[in-house]
């Protein structure tokens, strides 16, 4: 069931891909690497996740394996495994600071994708 409802976000999302669309998901292995030009792949102490989960009503198994997975980088794994490795890049989002951060440094990004592109 899980490969058909893969299929389905990306039949679905096929015809928007062309328009510039920002994808935030915690997969990478079912979008097409053709959908993208750079992946941004947010990072955090594991202390400061497991704060921020727990804030979040996150306990017991579901706790744990979210905490786990950032420590193994299972994500930025997983992106390096399913695109080509110069477009995947890591950011830290630990502090309001480094979120305003990568949102600038996305921000520049796609300015100067834009200039390079059109």
């Amino acid at each position: 069931m899980l490969v058909i409802w893969h299929r389905r976000v990306v039949d679905e999302l096929e015809d928007r891909m062309s328009d510039g669309v920002i994808i935030y998901y915690q997969s990478f292995d079912f979008f097409p690497e053709r959908w993208f030009d750079i992946v941004f792949v947010l990072r955090t102490d594991n202390t400061n996740l497991y704060n921020r989960l727990e804030r979040r009503g996150y306990t017991g198994k579901k706790l744990q394996d979210n905490v786990q997975c950032e420590i193994f980088q299972t994500i930025y794994e997983e992106a390096m495994e399913a695109y080509k490795e110069e477009i995947v890049h890591q950011l830290p989002s630990n502090t309001p600071e480094d979120m305003e951060s990568n949102l600038e440094q996305i921000v520049q990004w796609i300015e100067q994708w834009m200039k390079d592109n059109n």
